[in-house]
C-alpha cells in the first residue's frame, strides 16, 4: 500500500445520523449546542473530554455568519501526551464539546501520536468570530460505515484538468478517476474522508502522455454538498525517455464550472504545479495554533515564543508577496539562483516567512508560508519513479546522480547505467532560470506539512530531501547510503535538517519511512565514526577528515594560505545536529556533544575572546597539510594577525601602535581600538561599543546571529559551559531586532 488503506468500490452508504453527529443535518442543532438556557447541550455519542494538550483558534474571515463550517489541520504531539488508540474532542469555552477526527500519521519511539490530521465541522461562527477548541483527549470515537468515493459522485462532484498542446488536448478527470475503483484514502472518518488519485493526461483517443501526470486530492466533509481538490500536474518521471518543458494552454474545471485558466504555461522538466479548489463553495476561516505548545513539542525550532512579529514587518511580507510571481512554475519569494551568497530572508532554520507565521499565526504570513510551499514545485529538482510512483529510490538506484557523468552511474551489479536520460527537447527554466542548491537550501515544505497535513506538501518535502542526495557523486555519498558529507559545510548542515525532517514527519504506513529514517542513521553513523569515535581534533570542527568529506569554501589566513573555515558555515550543521537530537534522533546527540565544542570554546576559551566568535574565517591550521591547531586559542592567535608587505604574517595593530590582542576582551579600550582601526580602513561603520560582537552584530542575519541557534542547542542539552556561552552571548551589548526578520530568533528550551 502506498499511503494508509485503499478504498475500492463504493462500500455501504453511510448512515444520515453520521451526518448529524458533526452538525451538518441540514438546519438542526449540533449535538454540542447549548439548549437555549445557556446551558451545555451535549450528546452523549461525543466523549467526554479527558486531559487538555492544546488548543486551536479558529476565526471566520467572511462578512457573514457561516454555517456548518468544516476544518482540518495537522498538528504535532509531544511524545507520551496522546497515546495509541486515543481520540480527540473540542472543548469550547461554554463546555461544550465538538467531535474531531483524528487521521494520525506519526508516531513517537514510544507509540504516542506524533503527527495528526485533525478534521471538524463548526455548526455556526458569526461574522468575524473566533472561536478557540481546548484539544481533549477523549475515547476513540466507535467504527463506523464510512464514505466511500462513491458517495461524492453521487452528491455531484466533479472535477477535470484539460491542457492543449499545439492544439491537441490532453485531460483528466477526477470523478472518473475516483469511480474507477483505484483511489488511496488519506483522510477517512465520520467528519472528512480525502482521496488521492492519479493518471496519465490522455488525448481523445485515450493515449496517455509520456510526461505529463494529473493528481488529485479530494476531501470530502461528510453530509455536505462541497468538497477540497487539489489539482496538480507533473512532469517529473525520473526514467522516461527525453525529457523536457513543455508549454500548453491549461483550464481546470470543478463541478461543471471553469474555475482557473493559463494560456502558454511553459510546465518545467521535472516540476510540478498544484492549485486547491473547493465545490460548493470555500469555508472563509483562519486557524490558529497554538504557539507555546507547537515549539513545546519539539517539531519546530526553539524559537523564542516572547518575541512579538512587528506590524511592520508583516506588512512588509504581505506587499513582497503581492508583488511577486506567484502563478504555477513561479519562484514566489524564493531566489531563483538559489546559491546567491549573502544575508537572505529564506536562509536559517526556517525562513523569515515561515518563523513569522509560527511566531504571530497572522493570516498573511501563513498566506506566504503556504503558498511558497505550493511553488516548491516550481523547481526542477522532482524525480518520480514510474514502477512506484514515489520519488526515485537510492535502494533501487544506488548509481543515479544529477551530475550527468555516464561513467559514475554504471551498476556494477547490472551493468547498466542508472543515469537520469539526457533531455529530449528544450530544458531550460527560462524565464526564471532556476539554480537550486543545498548550500543555500530554504526549509519549503515542511512547516506548511507539518500544520495542514496536506499530502502535497509531504510529497514536496520528501522530494527536496532526496534532491540533496541525487545531486553528489555516487562514490562520494557511499551509493545508496546518501551520505551528504561531499558538500560544503553549509550544504552538509540544510541536507541534514532537510533530511531528518521528512523522516521525523513522514507517516509510519508510508513506503518512505524507513527509507528517509535510514538515511539519517547513515549520515549520524559516518559522522560519529570520522568525529566523534576517535576525535580528529579538539577543537569540535568540521575540518575536511575523512574521506569526500569536505568540500566546504576554505578561508585565507593572514599568511595567504587556505588553512581556515567558515565558523558561520559550521555553526549551521551544529544546530542542524542539535535538531536532528531534538526531533529524537538518540544517534546525534553524541555528534552533538562533540560539535558543540566549537560555537561554546569560542565564547568561553581561555585566551579567545568571545567579541570575535564570529568571525567570518578561523584558521585551523598554520599551513596546508600540517597538523590542525590543538586549541582554540592557538587558532585564536593565528587569526587575529595582519600581514605585512612579503605576506608574513604580523601582529594587528592600528594607527596609533596599539596592538589589539593586547586589548582586554569585552572592554571600551578595545572597542576604542576598533573604532580607530575603522577610521584607518576608510571604514563606513560608526563607533564600537563595548562587547559589540564583530560579524554585523546589529543585523538579523549577521554572523552573531548565525551563531544563536548553535549556542542555543548546545543550551538546552545541558552542554558543558554551553549555558556560560548562552548567557555571555545573549548579554552582549548590540543585538538585532527580530521582529520583523526572526528566522535566527532561536533560543534554548527549557530543561
Amino acid at each position: 500500500m502506498i499511503l494508509e488503506r485503499s478504498v475500492r468500490g463504493a462500500g455501504a452508504a453511510w448512515a444520515i445520523a453520521m451526518a448529524c453527529l458533526v452538525g451538518a443535518c441540514g438546519g438542526g442543532r449540533s449535538d454540542t449546542e447549548t439548549d437555549g438556557t445557556g446551558q451545555a447541550a451535549n450528546n452523549p455519542s461525543v466523549p467526554e473530554a479527558r486531559q487538555t494538550l492544546t488548543d486551536i483558534s479558529i476565526q471566520n474571515t467572511a462578512g457573514v455568519e457561516q454555517a456548518n463550517a468544516p476544518f482540518s489541520f495537522g498538528q504535532p504531539f509531544a511524545a507520551g501526551e496522546l497515546k495509541a488508540g486515543d481520540g480527540l474532542v473540542g472543548v469550547r469555552s461554554d463546555g461544550t464539546r465538538l467531535p474531531l477526527q483524528l487521521d494520525v500519521k506519526a508516531t513517537h519511539a514510544d507509540g504516542s501520536v506524533r503527527h495528526a490530521v485533525v478534521s471538524g465541522v463548526l455548526p455556526r461562527l458569526a461574522s468575524g468570530e473566533s472561536q478557540t477548541l481546548a484539544l481533549a483527549v477523549a475515547a476513540a470515537p466507535a467504527a463506523s460505515a464510512l464514505p466511500t468515493p462513491a458517495d461524492l459522485l453521487a452528491a455531484g462532484f466533479s472535477a477535470n484538468v484539460r491542457v492543449a498542446i499545439g492544439g491537441l488536448p490532453y485531460t483528466a478527470s477526477a470523478d472518473a478517476l475516483l469511480g474507477s475503483g483505484g483511489a488511496t484514502a488519506w483522510l477517512q472518518g465520520p467528519v472528512a474522508n480525502e482521496w488521492l488519485v492519479s493518471a496519465p493526461l490522455k488525448d481523445a483517443q485515450g493515449n496517455a502522455h509520456p510526461h505529463l501526470t494529473a493528481r488529485f486530492a479530494v476531501r470530502w466533509y461528510a453530509g455536505q454538498q462541497r468538497a477540497k481538490v487539489d489539482v496538480i500536474v507533473e512532469n517529473d518521471w525520473a526514467y522516461e525517455p527525453a525529457p523536457q518543458n513543455f508549454t500548453y494552454d491549461l483550464q481546470v474545471q470543478v463541478g461543471g464550472s471553469t474555475v482557473f485558466t493559463a494560456e502558454a504555461l511553459t510546465h518545467y522538466h521535472h516540476a510540478r504545479w498544484r492549485k486547491s479548489f473547493w465545490w460548493g463553495g470555500e469555508p472563509q476561516l483562519h486557524l490558529k495554533h497554538n504557539i507555546g505548545y507547537l515549539v513545546g513539542t519539539r517539531a519546530v525550532p526553539s524559537y523564542d515564543t516572547a518575541l512579538v512579529p512587528s506590524e511592520a514587518g508583516l506588512s512588509a511580507l504581505a506587499q513582497r508577496w503581492a508583488a511577486a510571481k506567484t502563478g504555477p512554475m513561479a519562484p514566489g519569494l524564493v531566489l531563483p539562483y538559489m546559491p546567491t551568497t549573502g544575508g537572505r530572508p529564506d536562509i536559517g532554520p526556517l525562513p523569515q516567512w515561515a518563523a513569522l507565521y509560527l511566531l504571530s499565526m497572522d493570516a498573511r504570513a501563513k498566506a506566504v508560508t503556504l503558498g511558497i510551499g505550493d511553488l516548491a514545485g516550481s523547481w526542477p529538482i522532482h524525480y518520480r519513479d514510474k514502477p512506484t510512483g514515489l520519488p526515485v529510490s537510492l535502494d533501487d538506484h544506488a548509481y543515479m546522480t544529477l551530475l550527468g557523468r555516464p561513467g559514475d552511474t554504471v551498476n556494477p551489479k547490472t551493468h547498466l547505467s542508472e543515469a537520469f536520460p539526457a533531455c529530449g527537447g528544450v530544458c531550460t527554466t527560462a524565464p526564471y532560470n532556476y539554480s537550486p542548491d543545498s548550500s543555500h537550501q530554504p526549509s519549503l515544505a515542511y512547516l506548511p506539512y507539518l500544520l495542514t497535513g496536506d499530502h502535497f506538501y509531504l510529497e514536496e518535502l520528501q522530494f527536496w530531501a532526496n534532491f540533496n542526495l541525487l545531486q553528489h557523486n555516487p562514490a562520494y555519498r557511499g551509493f545508496e547510503k546518501g551520505l551528504v558529507r561531499p558538500d560544503q559545510v553549509r550544504g552538509q548542515a540544510w541536507s541534514l535538517r532537510t533530511l531528518g525532517q521528512a523522516a521525523y514527519i513522514t507517516p509510519d504506513a508510508h513506503p518512505m519511512k524507513a527509507y528517509f529514517v535510514q538515511r539519517v542513521a547513515n549520515n549520524l553513523d559516518w559522522y560519529t565514526a570520522t568525529y566523534v569515535t576517535n576525535p580528529p581534533n579538539a577543537l569540535g570542527v568540521l575540518d575536511g577528515s575523512g574521506q569526500y568529506a569536505f568540500n566546504a569554501m576554505a578561508y585565507a589566513t593572514p599568511a595567504g594560505a587556505q588553512t581556515g573555515v567558515g565558523p558561520w558555515q559550521d555553526d549551521f550543521f551544529t544546530w542542524s545536529v542539535g535538531h536532528l537530537a531534538e526531533l529524537g534522533f538518540e544517534a546525534a546527540k553524541p555528534l552533538l556533544a562533540w560539535k558543540a565544542k566549537f560555537p561554546v570554546g569560542r565564547m568561553t576559551a581561555a585566551g579567545y575572546c568571545w567579541v570575535d566568535a564570529p568571525v567570518y574565517a578561523l584558521a585551523v591550521r598554520p599551513a596546508v597539510g600540517a597538523a590542525r591547531y590543538t586549541s582554540l586559542t592557538e587558532a585564536y592567535q593565528a587569526t587575529m594577525r595582519d600581514t605585512d608587505a612579503s605576506g608574513a604574517a604580523i601582529p594587528m595593530a592600528n594607527s596609533t601602535g596599539a596592538r589589539y590582542l593586547d586589548q582586554p576582551c569585552g572592554s571600551q579600550a578595545q572597542a576604542d581600538w576598533r573604532t580607530q582601526r575603522d577610521k584607518d580602513t576608510h571604514s563606513p561603520r560608526g563607533p564600537w561599543l563595548a562587547g559589540d560582537m564583530t560579524g554585523y552584530a546589529s543585523s538579523a542575519s549577521g554572523f552573531p546571529s548565525n551563531m544563536q541557534p548553535a549556542l542555543a542547542v548546545a543550551a538546552t542539552f545541558g552542554l558543558p559551559d554551553a549555558q556560560t556561552a548562552w548567557d555571555r552571548f545573549i548579554a552582549r551589548s548590540v543585538k538585532p531586532d527580530y521582529a520583523a526578520e526572526p528566522q535566527w530568533a532561536v533560543v534554548p528550551r527549557a530543561r
